[in-house]
């Protein structure tokens, strides 16, 4: 099993920067990807930013340049670094991991944290 421990979420106004965190634990044989994906109120999930073992990384276009992903291979943690936030950037942020643990060795399984509110207003 894997676990996803995301943190960093909170109230920001237009232009401030936060941070997300996301550790993840449990029977980990390999981690293939990690990644961070929104939503908002009344829209589909949408990714925001992904970045692969071999760190491959993409972001979706409305953050670029505003955000950056990052990893700790040997913490199991992804970061997501905001800055420039707009309104828009409002949305419940989950952690995404691919992974291949004990449970699902034969194949990757993505795993997903609780999600993070990320509200972005006056």
């Amino acid at each position: 099993q894997l676990q996803l421990v995301e943190s960093g979420g909170g109230l920001v106004q237009p232009g401030g920067s936060l941070r997300l965190s996301c550790v993840a634990s449990g029977s980990i044989l390999s981690i293939d990807a990690m990644g961070w994906y929104r939503q908002a109120p009344g829209k589909e999930r949408e990714l925001v930013a992904g970045i692969t073992r071999g760190e491959s990384i993409n972001y979706a276009d409305s953050v670029k340049g505003r955000f950056t992903i990052s990893r700790d291979n040997a913490k199991n943690t992804v970061y997501l670094q905001m800055n420039s936030l707009k309104p828009e950037d409002t949305a419940v942020y989950y952690c995404n991991v691919r992974a291949r643990t004990t449970m699902y060795m034969l194949t990757t399984y993505n795993y997903w944290g609780q999600g993070t509110q990320v509200t972005v207003s006056s």
